[in-house]
């Protein structure tokens, strides 16, 4: 199993050329010795953790090595995907695979069945609970689509705001929001940068990946937590599109199911931090 941490610097962008905005490709993965390695792009936590442990535990009796290449930029794997630089990626759920897809071209296929779920939460350096909010709070939220709509329905699911009739909150913006009794203001930043800056706001709604990282746990630290019942938010695994019927992506898609995976989840995060969607 190899390694490797994906740039974060403009370079890195320009850098992925080549395959255009189609998918599907004529070899996935190389093979030797009747093994087939596979490049899997994916976040670092828990999403390379997960991997990891498929890597170590369950590929090599399905004929597969699995190359892990980790990325902190949400922006960078799906074309790197595309462009043919990985045979498949594990970093996202499909509301934002559906934005990318939209605003990109990007033709992806996404396996229907999740291997998890990282919830949300609302975090604060500042204050104990929603109640303690001030008036005029500050708080941090996503500034992507697919994730911005997410984190407002977990404050309008607790009362802090509502949203607007009629709109659908998976792709709900701050400009929809209809009531605001604590007149709270949003502070949108890019993901990652959320967990980070969590001491400059009075408190920051900020993804299950990056919240690890950060060290903090959604059980013990969240003021909110998001619910996993019927969430539709689960991590999915893709391939380009016209490579699901490949017999190794097959293979790793139906290894990545595998009871131990599951296990390995619940034992890994007792506290509900990930939670396993299969």
């Amino acid at each position: 199993m190899k390694l490797t941490l994906a740039a974060l610097a403009a370079t890195s962008v320009l850098a992925l050329t080549g395959c255009g905005l189609t998918g599907g490709s004529d070899e996935v993965g190389t093979e030797s010795g009747g093994v087939t390695t596979l490049t899997i792009g994916t976040s670092v936590t828990p999403h390379g953790d997960i991997w990891r442990f498929i890597d170590e535990n369950l590929a090599a009796d399905a004929g597969l090595d699995l190359e892990i290449k980790e990325f902190t930029d949400y922006s960078l794997p799906n074309r790197a995907l595309v462009d043919g630089e990985l045979d498949a990626n594990y970093f996202q759920h499909l509301p934002y695979l559906d934005s990318e897809r939209e605003g990109q071209g990007y033709d992806l296929y996404h396996f229907e069945q999740g291997l998890h779920i990282e919830p949300f939460a609302l975090y604060s350096e500042k204050h104990g609970s929603v109640e303690d909010l001030p008036d005029g709070a500050s708080i941090g939220i996503n500034n992507d689509p697919a994730n911005q709509g997410r984190a407002l329905k977990l404050l309008a699911d607790n009362g802090l705001i509502s949203l607007a009739d009629g709109v659908d909150p998976i792709t709900a913006t701050i400009h929809d929001v209809a009531e605001n009794p604590k007149n709270l203001e949003f502070i949108e930043a890019e993901a990652a940068q959320l967990a980070r800056t969590l001491a400059d706001t009075d408190a920051s709604v900020i993804n299950g990946n990056n919240a690890l990282n950060a060290g903090l746990s959604s059980k013990e630290d969240g003021l909110l937590v998001e619910t996993p019942e019927d969430n539709p938010y689960q991590n999915i695994l893709v391939v380009r599109a016209g490579d699901e019927e490949n017999e190794a992506i097959q293979k790793l898609n139906e290894i990545a199911h595998d009871d131990s995976v599951r296990t390995f989840i619940e034992e890994t995060w007792p506290q509900g931090e990930v939670i396993p969607a299969f």
